[in-house]
């Protein structure tokens, strides 16, 4: 497995368009938990991606001071006392059910931490990031590793103009190119988490690609495709 303290890599294909898988269901969306047992195991063979999607979602003030294995030992505990919700909903895949608890957890702890009381979500609602994290996010691990403090300073500007650049696609087409890239969701698993159908997912993370697309090769000075629609 990979180790959860390394670099949150997207997947490469972020930054070129290209068709997305078709819709349907792969063997990663084939579980079906029974009982406690079975969902604890799961948790524990999903916990670097779930460390990973803490470490992305993860507000960057708080980083000094939250920790990602804190925040899976206490969403652990919300789980086990809850895991009959999912049980009494199978057709919810275990990932999303999960991610979504321990997003959860991780806003209840940024909010313990005095920070972002607005973000209060209602119960049974799929957390979404809070403010602009997603894009600062996102925009922090595309752009370019540097070495030089010149370097640094180039780097916080770009990493400004692309942080802007992505505030300005629809957010839910942001949170789909997250979902997918930095998350490793399935198309299945992140219609789910959107509460949206798999087709409808799909459509719109081939639409939010195509945006991305045009974003980077602006950012990285070679302008928009003159060819795209």
């Amino acid at each position: 497995m990979t180790d959860s303290s390394a670099p949150i890599i997207p997947d490469a294909s972020l930054s070129q368009a290209q068709a997305p898988a078709p819709v349907g269901v792969g063997s990663e969306d084939r579980f079906l938990i029974r009982n406690l047992s079975e969902l604890t195991e799961f948790f524990e063979s999903v916990r670097p991606r779930l460390e990973k999607i803490v470490r992305f979602r993860l507000d960057p003030a708080f980083q000094a001071r939250i920790d990602e294995s804190d925040v899976l030992q206490e969403a652990f505990f919300q789980i086990a006392k809850r895991h009959q919700e999912l049980l009494d909903t199978p057709e919810l895949h275990p990932m999303v059910w999960i991610r979504q608890r321990v997003l959860q957890t991780l806003w209840d702890m940024q909010r313990s931490h005095g920070r972002d009381k607005r973000s209060v979500h209602r119960e049974n609602e799929m957390p979404m990031a809070s403010s602009n994290t997603t894009s600062i996010t996102m925009a922090r691990w595309l752009a370019d590793d540097v070495t030089s403090p010149s370097q640094r300073m180039i780097k916080d500007e770009e990493q400004q103009r692309l942080q802007s650049a992505l505030e300005s696609m629809n957010e839910i087409d942001r949170e789909i190119l997250a979902m997918r890239h930095f998350e490793y969701l399935t198309n299945l698993q992140t219609a789910q988490a959107l509460g949206i159908s798999p087709t409808a997912a799909s459509n719109r993370y081939m639409r939010a690609l195509k945006r991305l697309k045009t974003i980077l090769s602006a950012f990285h000075g070679f302008g928009p495709d003159e060819s795209a629609g």
